[in-house]
């Protein structure tokens, strides 16, 4: 079985698993639900910090891991254990580790395996924190950072011949939707037995499958698509059990990023509707990328044969995503468009079952300098459209009255 295939999920407290292959929209709502006695229908939701045990050997044995039993939530929680668990079904990974944040998620898989003296290679196309992670505080640790001159087979090649133990990559990239040949760059990583990380925000787990493409990691901001409705912040990384047992859940224990209970309840309520949110989102975006295409503005997005690496998009994504990059030539331009409409929100998030618009070179990049933009392909006219699940006829007409 492919890890597409692979089996997995529970139907209730008795534990007893499903032996078929379960479709990701069921997956959804009934992977690794777990019941207590009372057998409630929805997700329970434990608030407390701290366990008890049976007795003093029960405590020394579960402190040894001896045997399975939930110490403390900083260290795990049965609610955002049901989350982790779920998560790494729908992934299609060993093992998953939730997080306070996107960027706590990121920053502890970057650090939990790296150290002095290490390479990283990183895509030219990514968030900013995460740009300021990779080039600011890890050259102050002795970990030498390599940013990709671009996303050509050449440029990877290049930056890989160096041994080197970490990859990290966004693929589509924010904001630009830059699409990395995630098979190649996965195949030239193992050549050095670096670790790939893939931010797959963008893409979501509905539309690309970066662990079935080589990936060792996949990151997620869960506060985009898996909440997706503006309401709680939250973070995860899937990939091999190996790997977050040993390196990076370590990591989390001691340094803290741990992921509230209810974030995690409330997560796990959203990932129910995922898989019809996404899919409407995205077709939302494909239909209004075209629109804006036909109004001569320029549009970039994965699945418009115009995008420079469409061909490459339609081979290892499923759908394009729900974010649209258009340039309107000049700050003014933008910002005017931006303040006349009427539906769309201008906000900062993405992801979002509310449309959502930014000017990425005054907010979400604006930390980085100009140059560093500009070698990203953000421009002054950049913007961001996060396609929402508003009806298309008025999405369309609200850019319309605003161009």
């Amino acid at each position: 079985m492919t890890k597409r295939e692979k089996p997995w999920g529970y139907t209730g407290g008795d534990g007893q698993a499903i032996e078929r292959e379960l479709r990701p929209e069921t997956q959804a709502i009934r992977g690794a639900l777990t019941r207590t006695s009372f057998q409630e229908t929805s997700e329970a939701l434990f608030l407390n910090s701290g366990f008890t045990y049976d007795s003093a050997e029960d405590a020394a044995a579960s402190f040894a891991e001896q045997q399975e039993h939930h110490l403390y939530s900083r260290f795990s929680n049965p609610t955002v254990k049901m989350l982790e668990d779920r998560l790494a079904i729908l992934e299609g990974g060993e093992a998953a580790i939730a997080f306070a944040s996107g960027m706590a998620a990121m920053f502890s898989a970057v650090a939990s395996g790296l150290k002095a003296g290490d390479r990283v290679v990183a895509s030219p196309g990514m968030f900013s924190s995460c740009y300021v992670v990779l080039t600011e505080i890890l050259p102050r640790w002795g970990v030498e950072v390599v940013v990709c001159e671009g996303n050509d087979a050449d440029d990877w090649r290049a930056a890989l011949t160096k041994k080197t133990e970490l990859v990290f990559l966004e693929s589509p990239s924010n904001p630009m939707l830059d699409i990395v040949d995630l098979e190649l760059v996965c195949s030239l990583a193992k050549e050095s037995d670096a670790k790939v990380i893939v931010d797959n925000v963008m893409a979501s787990p509905l539309a690309q499958r970066p662990l079935d493409l080589g990936a060792d990691l996949v990151m997620y901001s869960a506060t985009k698509h898996l909440d997706g409705q503006g309401r709680v912040l939250g973070g995860a990384i899937i990939g091999s059990a190996d790997f977050i047992s040993n390196s990076l859940r370590p990591f989390a224990r001691h340094t803290g990023p741990a992921l509230s209970p209810f974030n995690a309840w409330v997560l796990l309520k959203s990932l129910e509707t995922l898989p019809m949110r996404v899919e409407k989102m995205n077709q939302n975006a494909l239909e209004l990328a075209q629109h804006l295409e036909s109004l001569s503005v320029s549009t970039r997005y994965p699945f418009l044969p115009s995008h420079p690496k469409h061909a490459l998009a339609a081979k290892q994504m499923i759908s394009g995503g729900s974010t649209v990059c258009i340039d309107l030539g000049s700050k003014t331009k933008a910002f005017d468009f931006l303040n006349a409409l009427q539906v769309i929100d201008i906000s900062n998030n993405l992801g979002d079952a509310r449309s959502l618009a930014t000017h990425p070179a005054t907010t979400t990049h604006a930390r980085l300098d100009e140059a560093v933009r500009e070698k990203m392909g953000i421009t002054e006219g950049t913007l961001r459209l996060s396609v929402g699940l508003e009806h298309i006829e008025d999405l369309k007409k609200d850019v319309e009255l605003a161009l």
